[in-house]
């Protein structure tokens, strides 16, 4: 019985004692117990883990994911010039959500979103906030980056680039592992975790202070990274890496 129920999870590693339990029974000897099950496989070094939830990706966009990891594998963090991503940070009964953009020189501005970020809201936040933050930090050489969106990717904002000629950097579909935007508002969280806020403009002020105390080493380590990103999703064939 003890063989069985070892060989049952070694072909799948993702049953449960339950699935275990009824593989393994037969007419011939009772039906093991799920906590004798669980044992058997604890004394044998198996113990239960949640699987890591990771985004199912079309062989499309696996190939598509691999030849942009290949084409940007030699980039440095000046290719990665500004940077941006819009989170919504929860506090208490409601949220607060936020805009914020970044580059390898400095933590841009954070600008607070009210209602819905549609396509027109994205568009006011590109003319007049980031585009003359980017320009007076910047110049006029900068790429900019952000992901597939159907809000950043429709024509009336694709109007906006062209007429602006702003350049944007293509980015791959389903690829957040590419992105390291979000482990610059989980810094931010941990800014400000424990800290409380009576109502939503007292929780933006903390948010705008919090993201301008960001180092930019910070940021630099995280541009830094993006070779050894680019590399595991070639590894990973495609399929979601590591970050």
């Amino acid at each position: 019985m003890d063989r069985n129920i070892l060989r049952a999870c070694g072909e799948d590693p993702r049953r449960t004692s339950t699935d275990i339990q009824f593989s393994v029974s037969s007419l011939n000897e009772p039906v093991p117990l799920r906590r004798t099950i669980r044992r058997r496989l604890q004394v044998a070094g198996l113990h239960g883990r949640r699987p890591v939830k990771k985004q199912l990706v079309s062989l499309k966009n696996r190939k598509a994911r691999v030849e942009w990891a290949k084409q940007h594998l030699s980039w440095g963090p000046r290719e990665y010039a500004p940077q941006y991503q819009c989170p919504t940070v929860k506090h208490g009964g409601g949220s607060v959500m936020v805009w914020g953009c970044f580059s390898v020189t400095s933590i841009g501005p954070l600008k607070r979103i009210v209602g819905t970020l549609y396509r027109y809201v994205y568009e006011d936040i590109l003319e007049n906030t980031m585009r003359p933050w980017a320009r007076a930090n910047l110049g006029r050489s900068w790429v900019f980056q952000q992901d597939n969106d159907p809000k950043h990717t429709s024509g009336h904002v694709a109007n906006w680039f062209r007429r602006r000629r702003v350049d944007l950097l293509e980015w791959p579909s389903q690829s957040p592992d590419l992105n390291f935007n979000e482990h610059m508002w989980e810094k931010l969280e941990r800014l400000l975790k424990g800290v409380r806020a009576s109502n939503a403009n007292q929780k933006f002020a903390q948010l705008e202070a919090g993201w301008k105390s960001i180092p930019m080493t910070v940021v630099q380590t995280l541009l830094d990274s993006m070779p050894r990103r680019c590399q595991a999703v070639i590894d990973a064939k495609g399929y979601p890496a590591k970050y």
